[in-house]
């Protein structure tokens, strides 16, 4: 791929530029930029969300250019309130340094980890004093902070907005111009932080960056922009086989833009996939998500799987929970059994699976809520539970000989 068709992969994915003209002159100068990107350790999790960004990372470090990941540590402590209707909570210092290091490492299956500098915006904004808060405080007004949506409407719907959260775009936008920034990206809910920075910049007598926002990629539901807590999500870290399961499920009308925001593919051959064959186009998805992140030795075996649960079968790799036999010297509940496997998140959620048909054990449907799960229910030490069509466990015995001994030696047989 050529230099003009790199930069041309980039700005297909971008929604808004401040400045197109000036950032195009950057690129083709021939000049080591600079290239801002604010990471957020309060979240450290990534989903395919997150890459859409990181893939425009990918790219310009290809080209060259000084990749600057700005861990927010300093700024972390107050928590973005970009999009919330409420004040976020805030994190300790060590909080934020932890959960950037578990973020850094899921970047680098996206980024050469070699080619990234990463600097940690308390390194400038920690050394600030009162006086140098009060002097960047001086160079935004509060009518221009309330010009943000969020802010905006906790103001009119007198929702309370600590002052602190007012200084979080100036802090963000501060770090650019500590950094002598010549671009930034982010999405396009941080759009006007970004902007902050290049007024920032001005006034302090730097040529302002140049801005690029990214969409913001819409969840599995269709509806809502990708995220953890609404469980829409696809996680960079997640096994091959839940990865391919979950590609199949996005809705047809947004495969276009998974395709567009988080692969690099030929938009001609991805368009005429899904002309042809829809269900051909989830599987083409799910095969270059799981190349991109796992390997592509890990594909046929995710499409195994997936084959197997869709057709009713049982997959060969499930996760396996050991348990002590001993648990099993007077039974066990199964709805206690769910609860302890983390298959369910609690014994009343385990009982109304039950009620509805929803939990089988080794291949069978169980309707008994108070069913008692004993040695003689497992095979070779092993007993398998299906919640559903597409959650699977297999409960393996650890120390069995302890409890056939127990067995043999009881008079009553309780473990029966």
């Amino acid at each position: 791929m050529t230099k003009d068709e790199k930069i041309e992969l980039i700005l297909r994915k971008t929604v808004d530029i401040h400045n197109k003209e000036t950032l195009l002159k950057k690129l083709n100068s021939g000049k080591k930029l600079v290239v801002k990107f604010g990471a957020d350790p309060s979240r450290p999790d990534l989903h395919l969300g997150h890459t859409v960004p990181l893939r425009a990372l990918k790219i310009l470090q290809e080209l060259g250019h000084d990749i600057v990941f700005v861990i927010g540590d300093f700024t972390a402590m107050i928590g973005d309130p970009s999009g919330k209707s409420k004040t976020r909570p805030s994190l300790s210092f060590e909080e934020t340094r932890k959960n950037g290091e578990t973020y850094f490492k899921q970047v680098s299956k996206i980024l050469d980890p070699k080619k990234i500098r990463i600097v940690y915006n308390s390194e400038w904004l920690g050394k600030m004093s009162f006086e140098d808060v009060i002097k960047l405080t001086g160079k935004y007004t509060v009518a221009r902070i309330l010009e943000r949506d969020d802010f905006k409407n906790r103001f009119n719907n007198n929702i309370p907005i600590g002052i602190h959260e007012f200084l979080y775009p100036l802090m963000q936008g501060y770090d650019s111009v500590a950094l002598h920034a010549d671009i930034e990206i982010g999405g396009t809910d941080q759009t006007f932080n970004l902007l902050v920075g290049r007024e920032l910049q001005r006034d302090y007598g730097q040529e302002p960056q140049d801005v690029m926002c990214f969409p913001l990629l819409v969840g599995l539901d269709g509806k809502e922009k990708m995220s953890k807590s609404l469980g829409n999500y696809i996680g960079v870290d997640e096994s091959p086989e839940k990865m391919y399961e979950k590609a199949m499920r996005i809705p047809d009308e947004v495969l276009l833009d998974y395709f567009k925001l988080t692969t690099d593919l030929n938009m001609k051959d991805v368009e005429n996939w899904m002309n042809d064959d829809i269900l051909m186009a989830h599987r083409k998805y799910a095969e270059e998500i799981i190349k991109m992140y796992h390997g592509e030795e890990f594909i046929r075996q995710a499409e195994e799987r997936y084959n197997t649960v869709a057709n009713g079968g049982i997959p060969n790799n499930i996760e396996i929970f050991e348990m002590n036999a001993t648990t099993l010297e007077n039974g066990i509940p199964l709805t206690e059994l769910l609860s302890l496997s983390n298959i369910v998140s609690s014994k009343s959620e385990g009982r109304r699976m039950i009620e509805q048909n929803g939990i089988s054990v080794n291949g069978i449907k169980e309707k008994d809520t108070n069913k008692i799960v004993r040695f003689n229910d497992f095979v070779n030490n092993e007993l398998v539970i299906q919640k559903g069509k597409k959650v699977f466990k297999k409960i393996k015995l650890i120390n069995s000989w302890c409890l056939i001994y127990i067995i043999e030696s009881s008079s009553d047989k309780k473990a029966y």
